[in-house]
């Protein structure tokens, strides 16, 4: 989870908490944490459920700045100042940690007045030494969680606002002392407090919630074997099973890194004994892992900052993401099937394959609680309260089941586990908060869209290719949230003007923010579960980049063609729906060199040619733009199923014999 780490995951939205486990084990700590996370907990569902317990209600600024206090304090518990876990609290943070709460208590206790005396414009002295304090406190504790490439990004642009006039054009902005701008991102609604800050509070702590209860209470293994009897028995059924399980698992968990640990560490092994190579079985699960954190229901806290971001329901981010997160699937589902086909590869032994019926009859719950969650946000709108229902309903059940019901030690290590992983999530968007508020701070934000248009020559090709090339940079070195939040600000707007789809401009910037977990030279993603497979990391690098082919281009699908997002009428969505899986069939098949239904497409020059058209058969198929010679999207697309019959009718002839003798085989 931190960067700073040997093993960083850049998305801070985990409800595992698995790289963090054993920075506290026992003692007085340990305590503190799962009590502070309890009583935050207590505060989000007297807010959220508006209680008025005792008839008192908090104002937001009130509620968000308890909750930055007590989440700041657990960082400081949880992340030493050094990289590397230890069980033992040095007194400096546990000053650190009070530090924590008592100037967001300054800020909590005085939130009213400073309301309404406006003070984020003109602070009382005093607000002002305790705003540095604050600043400072946010600073080390971004360091600590988020690590060092994104504390410098911070700090940079933190200091920003007090040169900006000495900045060369475009970045050329309003000038402010260093007294002015730090109350501003302190106590404003534009800046540490703003948006990203108040989706925390208002949606990402509830689904954290849910995912953490929902893997405590048996539902990853309920998911795993789920996964298994489904698809186990298939040609290549373990690396199916391992998409479907990283699938469910990384919507709950949100984390890339965390899920290649927990389930590569099944998966991995089961694809090795079933003979895939320990290259092609690690690029699996972290293509699969990668995928997930996109996937609705629950996607990462990314999904609910974009949400509060466009102001709209997290239900329409969810509804936009499902098309693109199954041609994603569907795309790695072909490949999979595809070198299995092509080398023989069998399914899970019966004698393994747990039975789909007891599956069913003991997790039936989790699959309620699913259906129950997404009903609960789908029909009645309530995106802020719908995860809390959902816990309560997990909690009660739990207890009714012997397997896996609470005792007094594990209910007190799940509560600790959510505090650490909020509290990691609430140190980096205090932190990339700041970012937010320099663009505001310096009225940079309007200046800097139009001088992208500008570059770009009003190219809507070369602004997103910029763009997806920004993201892509950007991911590797910020978390994904803050770097969607930082793209929200200086790419997004630009895009839009250029007149795309505002919610497909938004997506666009995830999914290319999400590319470097599984793109070399970074590949977290890649890197960690070639170290569970002893793979080589550069070359499981590579295998993923050729497995999560479609992560690449789908993008430019949806953003130029929102049907792909469900933004249209439903018979455009049908067909562009229907072409995009068509061309991502050819192009999954040409990668791994075979037809499903026909068979391999060979090797040497000749292959190469085929599969080379083939695969250029399925982009036009699937592209979502009109082409040349006014040809419709439809054209276009019959025109990529014609070129793609040459291929396919080469591949046909050449496997012939193979037939025949199969036929043949089954007559005698």
């Amino acid at each position: 989870m931190n960067e700073g780490r040997s093993l960083p995951d850049r998305d801070a939205s985990t409800a595992t908490g698995t790289e963090a486990e054993g920075t506290i084990s026992t003692g007085t700590a340990r305590w503190f944490v799962a009590a502070a996370t309890a009583i935050a907990i207590a505060v989000a569902i007297h807010q959220l459920f508006n209680l008025r317990v005792g008839g008192y209600t908090m104002l937001e600024g009130m509620y968000l700045y308890v909750l930055a206090g007590i989440f700041l304090a657990i960082a400081f518990l949880s992340f030493r100042i050094r990289a590397g876990a230890s069980p033992h609290v040095p007194w400096y943070d546990w000053a650190l940690a009070g530090a924590s709460l008592a100037v967001a208590g300054y800020f909590a206790a005085t939130s009213s007045v400073s309301l309404d005396y406006g003070w984020e414009y003109a602070p009382p002295q005093t607000a002002v030494w305790v705003s540095i304090a604050f600043y400072l406190l946010i600073l080390e504790a971004t360091r600590r969680a988020g690590g060092l490439t994104l504390f410098l990004i911070v700090l940079a642009f933190s200091l920003y606002p007090t040169f900006a006039e000495k900045v060369p054009d475009p970045l050329s902005g309003f000038t402010q002392p260093f007294s002015d701008v730090i109350p501003f991102f302190m106590i404003s609604a534009e800046a540490s407090f703003g948006i990203p800050m108040q989706a925390f509070g208002n949606l990402v702590i509830g689904f954290i919630l849910f995912g953490a209860v929902l893997q405590h209470t048996g539902g990853g293994r309920f998911f795993n074997d789920l996964a298994m009897a489904l698809v186990g028995q298939y040609r290549g059924g373990a690396a199916k099973m391992s998409i479907f399980a990283s699938g469910f698992m990384g919507s709950m968990s949100g984390s890339v890194i965390s899920n290649v640990l927990t389930t590569g560490a099944v998966s991995i092994p089961a694809m090795k004994k079933s003979g895939f190579s320990p290259r092609y079985a690690a690029a699996t699960e972290a293509c699969a892992s990668t995928g997930a954190v996109l996937m609705p229901p629950i996607m990462g806290a990314t999904a609910f900052v974009m949400a509060s971001w466009l102001g709209v329901p997290y239900s329409e981010i969810v509804l936009a993401a499902v098309i693109p997160s199954a041609l994603y699937y569907f795309g790695l589902f072909v490949q999979i099937d595809a070198y299995a086909a092509r080398r023989g590869l069998a399914g899970l032994p019966k004698e393994e394959m747990p039975s789909f019926r007891a599956t069913m009859r003991d997790g039936w719950i989790y699959v309620f609680v699913f259906a129950l969650l997404i009903f609960l946000m789908m029909a009645f709108r309530w995106e802020t309260t719908a995860p809390f229902y959902a816990v309560a309903l997990l909690l009660a059940v739990n207890q009714l089941r012997r397997g896996d019901r609470f005792t007094a030690g594990r209910f007190i290590d799940m509560i600790a586990s959510v505090g650490r992983t909020l509290a990691e999530i609430v140190a980096i968007l205090l932190g990339i908060g700041m970012i937010v508020g320099a663009f505001q701070a310096t009225g940079l934000t309007g200046p800097l869209a139009t001088e992208l248009v500008h570059l770009a020559g009003n190219s809507i090709p070369a602004l997103l290719i910029m763009g997806a090339i920004t993201s892509f940079i950007f991911g590797m070195g910020m978390t994904v949230t803050a770097c969607y939040i930082f793209l929200a600000i200086v790419l997004a707007p630009a895009l839009v003007q250029a007149g795309l789809n505002q919610l497909a401009v938004h997506l666009f910037i995830l999914y290319w923010g999400m590319v470097s977990f599984i793109t070399p030279p970074v590949a977290l993603g890649a890197f960690a579960a070639a170290t569970l497979a002893r793979a080589s990391p550069i070359q499981t690098g590579w295998e993923a980049t050729r497995l999560g082919v479609v992560i690449y281009v789908v993008p430019f699908f949806f953003v130029l063609n929102p049907a792909l997002i469900g933004q249209g009428a439903p018979q455009e969505v049908a067909v562009a729906v229907a072409s995009a899986v068509l061309g991502i069939w050819f192009v999954g098949s040409a990668m791994q060199s075979y037809l499903a239904f026909v068979g391999p497409m060979g090797s040497g020059p000749a292959a190469i040619l085929t599969r080379v058209l083939l695969a250029a058969a399925g982009f036009i198929v699937a592209a979502p733009v009109p082409g040349p010679y006014g040809l419709g999207t439809i054209e276009l697309s019959l025109v990529g199923v014609v070129l793609a019959l040459p291929p396919i009718a080469v591949t046909w002839w050449q496997n012939r014999p193979v037939r025949q003798a199969g036929i043949a085989a089954r007559v005698r």
